[in-house]
């Protein structure tokens, strides 16, 4: 059985999928989310305001990372892709009619500093969410 651990960030180690994530990386997480992300999904992982509610341009608002959201629905090859396509991209792919307003980071961040936000956003969540993620890796 997999343990997930989830402590709090200053100092902060986790463990998920069995893989031990050290502090640097988390604070090195944190500081690319902020620099990449935290524009439009928030600072403190809150997302934007209705973020469930189609925009009057047709997109959804970029929706929160914390446990309130879906992020965590999701498994990480979704997510890679998400962040390294841009999710219009991805949906198309998945043939979902919706219009993602995410843009492609592929030619941004490297794959080891999107793991490094990844691991940072999972550090936030309760150790019950960070199970249910892990269980999509599983899927």
């Amino acid at each position: 059985m997999k343990l997930l651990l989830a402590l709090a960030f200053v100092g902060a180690a986790v463990w998920a999928t069995g893989a031990y994530v050290r502090p640097q990386e988390l604070q090195r997480g944190a500081q690319l989310y902020n620099e990449h992300c935290a524009t439009c999904h928030g600072a403190q992982l809150e997302g934007q305001p209705d973020w469930q509610i189609i925009g009057d341009d047709g997109v959804l608002p970029a929706p929160p990372h914390d446990e309130t959201g879906h992020t965590w629905h999701h498994d990480d090859a979704m997510l890679i892709d998400y962040i390294r396509q841009g999710g219009q991209a991805v949906l198309d792919d998945l043939g979902v009619l919706m219009t993602s307003g995410m843009p492609a980071f592929g030619a941004i961040l490297e794959d080891d500093d999107i793991a490094a936000i990844l691991a940072y956003i999972k550090s936030t969540w309760p150790a019950r969410i960070q199970a249910l993620q892990a269980k999509q890796n599983d899927d």
